[in-house]
């Protein structure tokens, strides 16, 4: 079956975030894609959008034995209903962990660059924020173990980690994430593991995901595991996660977090979810192969058209982490927006300067119009 992932669909105008905020801009920065969602979840929204009643909502039979199917056939992981927690989106999830298990003077740790989110989510607890670099290690990126040692203290309680990686695009191997656990074991954290790219691989042969879910029974009792369909199928605007966590004790925290600061998930994101992940394989597929491509034309584009800029090819997601180091400008964000027209996300915002983030998830023609604009403007 083909798809359609070449028509240029006119966003501005609609409330989106991505081409509303700044309109005087060519938006390549927030993390959602210029594609129309696959053709099965428009038609399950249509459905239920014909039913006429949008009352307050749950989540439905279909949906639970969806992502039961889904956690068992693409994630190898065997999880009952009652582990599951339905969410409004991921990042109320991290806060809700920072809440739930870290009191004052306490901390969470996270690794950067990451996803902004991390680096924020401890002032709704009050708590504290520890932060080591990630580094690369034969050309891949990974864990400074020695000075996660250094830095981790008594007082910190929980562990953010993003697998597969934003913005960085690495797909951690098994023996990272086993490490990593092992770290959070010895260290008394609780592991929330945010893997909301993880059907967003290139090659899962040559990097397969590893869930927080696929590690042995002695961690199941400190993980917290954040999934959701909304980057993969590009409905992030209708707000639906869900969080897998086997321990009974730590499942109750958390969902005692909640209090009354989250809104009720709606009804259409429910019905969105459960197709993506009965019916929407197909399209997943097909939007990766297109993805890698845009990813090796962005790569070689990159290095052969724009000195002072560089990147490595990441593992997942359709999001270049571009280090402009090179270039000698004090911020490159702000740079290639007065002088290319461009809206990229500035690397500050994930705790590295000196680097831009660019969402390649459109087009090829249209990303390449973004990136020719960015190598007219190099100085």
């Amino acid at each position: 079956m083909n798809f359609d992932f070449d028509s240029l669909i006119e966003r501005r105008g609609t409330g989106c975030i991505k081409y509303d905020r700044r309109p005087e801009l060519d938006p390549f920065w927030v993390a959602d894609m210029d594609f129309a969602s696959a053709p099965a979840i428009l038609e399950a929204l249509h459905r239920r959008v014909e039913h006429g009643v949008f009352g307050y909502a749950q989540a439905h039979e279909g949906l639970n034995d969806a992502i039961v199917s889904y956690l068992r056939e693409r994630r190898g992981a065997t999880v009952p209903v009652e582990h599951i927690v339905h969410l409004g989106g991921l990042v109320p999830a991290l806060s809700l962990a920072a809440r739930a298990f870290c009191q004052a003077g306490e901390a969470v740790m996270t690794c950067t660059p990451v996803y902004p989110p991390f680096l924020g989510v401890h002032h709704d607890a009050s708590v504290e924020l520890i932060k080591v670099d990630h580094v690369l290690n034969d050309g891949k990126w990974s864990f400074d173990w020695e000075a996660m040692e250094r830095a981790v203290t008594s007082a910190t309680k929980v562990f953010l980690l993003c697998n597969p990686q934003n913005p960085l695009g690495r797909v951690f191997p098994k023996h990272d994430i086993e490490r990593l656990a092992g770290f959070c074991e010895t260290h008394d954290l609780i592991l929330v593991s945010d893997e909301i790219h993880c059907d967003l691989i290139f090659d899962e042969a040559a990097t397969p995901h590893v869930s927080g879910l696929n590690l042995s029974d002695r961690f199941a009792g400190r993980s917290i595991t954040l999934l959701s369909p909304s980057k993969t199928w590009n409905i992030a605007g209708l707000g639906y996660a869900y969080a897998v966590i086997p321990n009974d004790s730590l499942r109750r925290k958390f969902t005692a977090a909640r209090g009354h600061t989250l809104s009720e998930i709606n009804a259409l994101s429910y019905y969105a979810a459960e197709a993506a992940y009965r019916y929407g394989e197909p399209w997943r597929r097909e939007l990766v192969t297109r993805l890698q491509q845009n990813r090796d034309t962005l790569v070689e584009f990159i290095q052969t058209r724009c000195p002072g800029l560089s990147v490595r090819a990441g593992d997942a997601t359709y999001l270049a982490w571009i280090d402009a180091t090179g270039l000698g400008v004090e911020n490159p964000a702000l740079h290639f927006e007065r002088n290319a027209g461009l809206f990229l996300s500035d690397g500050a915002f994930f705790g590295w300067p000196q680097f831009i983030r660019f969402n390649f998830g459109c087009p090829r023609a249209r990303m390449l119009e973004g990136l020719e604009k960015i190598a007219a403007a190099i100085p």
